[in-house]
Formats: C-alpha cells, structure tokens, sequence
C-alpha cells in the first residue's frame, strides 16, 4: 500500500509535484523519513542537496570553501549560501569537488563569492526555507529566487523561479575548496564554450586532494538567455562565444527572468565533453522538473524499504532512517552512459556491459561496516563493488586502493583497505574473478619496485623488520597493525589465486602485530629499528615525540585494540581471559584527557574509547572474545544512544562515507562484524523492537528484541528460526537465508549468555 499526496513547500510556492512513495509500516504509519540535515552541523561533514543512491551527481547547495567543517561545502550553521555544485563529498575529512557552482540572481553582476563573515559582499546570498528530502532540494534565496534541485543517476536539474523583472545565472568554474597560503593554484586548465545549439560546455583539472582529476559538463537551459558574458583569469572579460585559462567563469543574463521558471540540465563526466553530452542526452530527455524529482524520489524510497525499523523513540527511527540514507550515496558512479571510465592508470577504460565503475571509496573507513551491510543488504551492488575494485587493484601502479577518487589514488590513510573489502566479499560467496586481484596484492606486498604514496611507506621495513620503525616511519604503530591485518585479508585472495606460497608468507607476516605489542606494559607501542621501545611513552598520546606520531588519528590506548583478526593471540599476549576483560574496562573507564596536538578525528571519548574515529569501532563487541558479552551489550546501548541524535550535529565525528552510519545501523540491528573476513557478526544489543531487513532474493531477517526498553539492555537469550540460540555470534550464512533472530531484553545481564568457551566467537 503506497499512501499519495503532494507536498506542500514553504514560503507560499509551487507544490512540488512528488508522490509520497515512502512504504507504510506494519501498523499503518508511515516509518521514519530521513532528515538530511543530520551531519551536515558540528564535523559530520554531509551535504543536504539531492542526488541519486550511489550516483555521480551530487547536486547541493555549499555555503563555504575556507575551513574544515565545511569539507562537503555545506555547514547548517552558516548563514549564507554561495550557490549549487554539482559534485560532493559525503562525510570526509578532506575536501574536494565542488564542480560546476550555479548562481541565480539578481541585481549587479558580482563575480566574487565573498567572504563568510559578511554575506553582503559578493554573490552569496542569505537564505530561508530550506528543504531537503531524498533526491530533492528547495531553498529561497535573499534575491527572492526560489530554488529547487534534483537528480537523475548522471545529470543535475535544476528549476529556478525568479520575481519579475531581469536577472542573471552565474557559472562559477573556479569555485571550489579553496587554496591556502603560499600553495599553488589548484586549477591549472579550464574551458567554457557556448556551442551553436546553445549548450554550454566546459573542463577543468583541478589539483585539490584527486591530484590532476578531470571534470567535464555540458549543460542545457529551458529558456535561452539573452546575452551571455564569458570571463577569463583575473575576471577579465573574454567576449561571448568562449573562453579559456584557468577560473573561468560564464553570466547568463535575462531581461525578464521571472517571465517562466528557468530548468537547467546539466550532464557530467570525468572522461571528456562527448560523454557529458552522452549522459545528458540519455538521462535528461524533457524538461519537466517535477516527473525528475518523481523518479529520485521513488528511487530512494526503495532503497530506504530495506531495513524498517519498528519500536525505540520517533527520534531514534530518524536517526536510523537518515544513517540508512547517509549509507546509501557513496562510492558514486564513475562510468559513462557508454561504460567508459578513467581508471587509475589514468587512462580510459570502458566496462562489461552490465557492469559499473565506482570512485570515492573511502575504504580505510568503509571496510570496518559499511561494506559488510552492502553485502548483506545489497549483495548484487556489492558484486559491482567488488568487481569495480578487483579492475582498480589491476589498473593502479600502486596496487589495491585505499582511498580512490575519481581516477586518482590519493594514498590518503594507512594500508591497502581493498583487500578485507575483496576477502570478506569473496568469504561471503560473492561471485567475481578474486585470482585476478591477487598480481596487484601480491605486488604491494612482496615486490619493493612498486612505488609508494603515504599509505603503504613503510612496507619494506614492515617486511624486513616484521614492524615499521618509529625512528624511520610516521605513524609506525598504526602501520604495522593495518598492514596486518590487509596481510591476514590478502592471504584469501593468495588462496583464490592458488598461491599456497604466498599465501602462507602473507598468514605468518599477519602475526607482525606481535612485534609492537610491548607485552611488559600491555600496550601497542612504538619500536625503533634496533628493538628498542620508542620513549617516552603514555598510552594517550600521540607519539613519542611531538613532531613524529606513531599512531594514525588515534593513541596507544586505541592501537592496542586495532587487532580485528588475532584477538585470542591478543588475549594470549596480555596473560588471559582477566586480564584482558580488564584492560577493555580499562579502556572504556580511563580519562579522557588527550594531549594538546590530538586530532579533532579523536572524539566521541568515553573513557580512551573514541567512538567518532574508525579504529575504535569493533572494540566494544571484543568483550565476547574472553566470555563477557554482556559488557557488549551496555556499551553499544550507550553507545547507540550517546553518540547518534537528530540534529545537524547528531553525528559525534566526520561520517566517512556511511561508515559512521552503517556502524549504528548494524549495532542497532544487534550484531556487528568485528572481522567481516571471517563472514561472522558478532550479537550486540539491539535498539528497536522489531526490523525487517530485506536481504537480497527476496528473502527477509527479522529481528526482534523482546520485552525491550532503555533500561533493559542485556540478553537474557536468544532463539534462532525458533530455536535456542547459545553463541554470543551468528554467520552471515545463516542470515542471508532470512529467517527469525529473536533476543529476549532484561534488566539484569544473564552473564552465562555466551560465556562457555564453545559459544565465543571462532569456535563451530
């Protein structure tokens, strides 16, 4: 049952012809629809503009170039807006994009954004009514304009009303995050040509954090304006057929701009002009704005029906329904109407009919969650994901990827996270050609000719030493363990490949996390190239020397535990089941008090636990290792609760991707996969009473939580397809089947639950 209406804006506009096309839940309501302002306040780092599930368009308003909290381009506490880009960036630390900024308007033409602090300078321009749904973006804007943005899957449509009398469009294509002081120009080639039937074309190559990516658009307007002004370098004026240099920018003038709505359609590509033509042409055949916004809208109602969540606080079911969207953009499209593409080898490639390239893998995060419930959710994107990634390994000089965007590894992060994302695919019963990745593993790992970027320096020390030197390498500690842990994934894909030899080098080399675990004190620590412990040592602090940090975005408190594949060598090491279960206490009871020079990554503390970074992200579910999961069960309550609200800064750090999201959704769902290599999930505390989770083949998983309530956190037990269920874990196997998970809530922790040897994670 689909329940129609229309929706009405703000501001005494047009109704913006959507159908309501969100599914009713069991009881008849309508469930939580997402709020896209969460993360987009505080250092989320989101966007609220509208875009397709995993599309290469993101069309969204940025209000801010100039400092950190504005990474995507947008911060809710800004009072003003610069105008709408085409390309974003969902949770990052870093920024980029920004491709292709409209500006309607009226009034002088000023070709300068202006600064933040004083919106009367410039373009930009103060703002009301703001709404942003799935797919759809309105806002009024201080020249009275009303704007609205939607998307297809390659294109950008926008619709602007205008009051009566002129105005003018600006196409800003110098318009992105800004350079710092003494730093070369970003842009260093551009191009805007007005061509004979009227579309405005153009590139860049910019040199931001994809160094050297390319854009290309080609946009078409509903009404012809009647002059048209091309500026060059230095806002020179340059004539009305083209121009180009390196910021460019375009005005589009109309005597009467109110006289009818103005649709702008715009197609873009990373490959050149003709494949932004290409997409236009084959995505944006009419110009009704309304039947578009239709489309997105019932697009993300499907995938918004995956997971229903039932019970908790309306708050609560907002939140859970925006992580499903913030999990739902990312990696974006990067492939042509025509399957071409830039691979890394920075050349262009074209794709098997059917498939897709992706970019934007944010995969030092994404491999913790987010990719485990793609494949749990979504397992035919996954099998895209994983078949675009296996061609990426064979394409890049470097190897695997860590952090790919588009068409440029930009190295950013520690280790080679495409591996665990492959294994745990290939563990899951993904169908691709694994042995075909295993010449980019094998070389990343073994062959010291392969060039380096600042994710995997250190790997010949890493091999030689069976650590990364503290003396020698930044961010040793960190190093050693995710190379570890990428070791222990790429041993699989040695197995696909039928390299028993490689494969059984990559196990043993898997084990080097030994090497900085200083066993006397208990803690990951620093190691120099001659065996000696780095000094001075405190377990919150970055390193041990102010300018060389031997952690990445986290401290010896958060490394010790950055072991996802050997936690009962682990446990081993710190002398037992006791005294392991006490330094987790530890953990989670220790100061929060962190030296000057930490990150802002390291937040979300409870205790040294630092839920808004990734390496901390499994560590509260380790407690089923040594027996006590109901130590697992309180913590990720609180942590559900604590660190997740629906507000702009209901976030606690950067979203990274979805990472961030799809850590609440799997944690609430009740069971997270601590090793998602292993192809297990390990049982939490679930939030809702009941969720529905669509799981691919037209199967379901329900999970209920009985007798739940905020105060009754803890497990008494659990049933299984009605059976009793003893293990404090469950295998994807078995979920993917669909079926009943059914936890019985207390007040009180049933501390047998899970405690007997058998029933720990690992053991059949």
């Amino acid at each position: 049952m689909i329940r129609l209406s229309r929706r009405t804006l703000l501001a005494g506009t047009a109704a913006l012809a959507v159908v309501d096309a969100f599914p009713v839940g069991a009881a008849g309501t309508a469930p939580a629809k997402p709020d896209l302002f969460i993360g987009t306040g505080g250092d989320g780092h989101t966007f609220p503009g509208a875009t397709m599930p995993f599309g290469m368009v993101q069309l969204s308003p940025d209000t801010d170039t100039a400092r950190w909290a504005t990474c995507s381009g947008y911060h809710k506490d800004d009072s003003s807006i610069l105008g709408f880009s085409h390309t974003h960036l969902s949770g990052t630390g870093i920024g980029d994009m920004l491709d292709v900024l409209v500006v309607p308007t009226r009034g002088p033409v000023l070709l300068e954004g202006g600064p933040l602090d004083d919106p009367d300078k410039g373009y930009r321009q103060r703002y009301k009514d703001e709404v942003a749904e799935p797919g759809y973006y309105t806002v009024t804007l201080e020249s009275g304009v009303r704007a609205e943005l939607t998307v297809t899957d390659r294109t950008g449509i926008q619709r602007h009303r205008f009051p009566a009398g002129p105005g003018h469009i600006l196409i800003d294509l110098s318009h992105l995050v800004m350079e710092g002081p003494n730093q070369r120009p970003y842009i260093d080639e551009a191009a805007l040509t007005l061509e004979p039937d009227g579309t405005l074309t153009g590139t860049r190559r910019v040199f931001r954090w994809a160094k050297g990516r390319r854009i290309f658009f080609a946009m078409q307007l509903s009404r012809r304006p009647d002059r048209i002004e091309f500026f060059g370098d230095n806002d020179t004026p340059a004539g009305d057929k083209g121009v180009t240099g390196k910021r460019l920018k375009a005005v589009l003038h109309y005597t009467d701009a109110g006289a009818a709505p103005i649709v702008i359609r715009t197609g873009i590509s990373a490959v050149d002009i003709p494949g932004a033509k290409a997409n236009l042409t084959a995505e944006a055949k009419h110009w009704d704005f309304d039947r578009y916004a239709r489309s997105a809208h019932a697009a993300w109602a499907r995938e918004l029906d995956l997971i229903r969540f039932e019970g908790g606080t309306p708050q609560q079911r907002t939140v859970a329904s925006s992580a499903l969207y913030h999990a739902s953009i990312g990696p974006t499209l990067f492939s042509d109407v025509d399957g071409r593409y830039i691979g890394l080898d920075r050349q262009t490639h074209t794709v098997p009919r059917g498939e897709a390239a992706y970019s934007a893998y944010s995969l030092w995060d994404t491999y913790r969650a987010f990719h485990p419930l793609q494949t749990l959710i979504r397992p035919k994107l996954t099998q895209a994901f994983t078949r675009d990634l296996i061609r990426q390994t064979q394409q890049s000089p470097f190897g695997p990827p860590v952090w790919p965007l588009q068409g440029v590894e930009t190295g950013t992060m520690i280790g080679w996270h495409a591996v665990p994302v492959l294994a745990e695919a290939r563990a899951k019963g993904v169908a691709a050609d694994y042995a075909a990745a295993w010449g980019g593993v094998k070389k990343r790992s073994f062959d010291r000719s392969t060039p380096n970027l600042d994710n995997s320096i250190g790997v010949q020390a890493y091999d030689e030493l069976g650590y990364a030197p503290a003396d020698r390498i930044f961010e040793s500690v960190s190093k050693t363990l995710e190379f570890a842990y990428d070791d222990y994934a790429g041993a699989f894909i040695a197995d696909a490949a039928g390299d028993t030899g490689g494969a059984a080098r990559l196990r043993k080399r898997s084990g080097n996390w030994h090497n900085v675990f200083d066993a006397r004190i208990g803690f990951a620590r620093g190691r120099l190239a001659n065996g000696d412990w780095a000094e001075p040592y405190a377990p919150n602090a970055l390193g041990h020397s102010k300018k060389w940090r031997d952690f990445t975005e986290s401290n010896g408190w958060q490394a010790t535990f950055l072991n996802q594949h050997d936690i009962y060598g682990l446990i081993a090491a710190m002398g037992g089941d006791a005294a392991f279960e006490a330094k987790l206490d530890g953990l989670f009871t220790a100061s929060s008090e962190l030296p000057a020079d930490a990150p802002p990554d390291i937040s979300g503390l409870v205790g040294q636990y630092a839920h808004g970074n990734e390496p901390s992200h499994h560590v509260a579910y380790m407690y089923a290792w040594c027996g006590s999961p109901w130590k697992t069960q309180a913590m990720v309550r609180r942590l559900l609760t604590e660190m997740y609200h629906d507000l702009p800064d209901g976030i606690i750090g950067n979203d990274d991707c979805g990472q961030m999201s799809a850590w609440y959704l799997l944690s609430a769902l009740g069971f997270y996969p601590v090793d998602p290599v292993s192809a297990t999930y390990v049982l939490g505390s679930p939030l809702f009473d009941r969720a529905t989770v669509q799981v691919g083949g037209g199967r379901k998983l329900v999970v209920e939580a009985r007798n739940n309530a905020p105060d009754r956190p803890y497990v008494r037990a659990v049933t299984w397809n009605g059976r009793p269920w003893t293990k404090s874990w469950i295998a994807h196997a078995d979920l993917v089947k669909g079926g009943r998970l059914v936890f019985d809530m207390a007040a009180e922790p049933n501390k047998a639950f899970g405690r007997a040897p058998k029933d720990r994670p690992g053991h059949a």
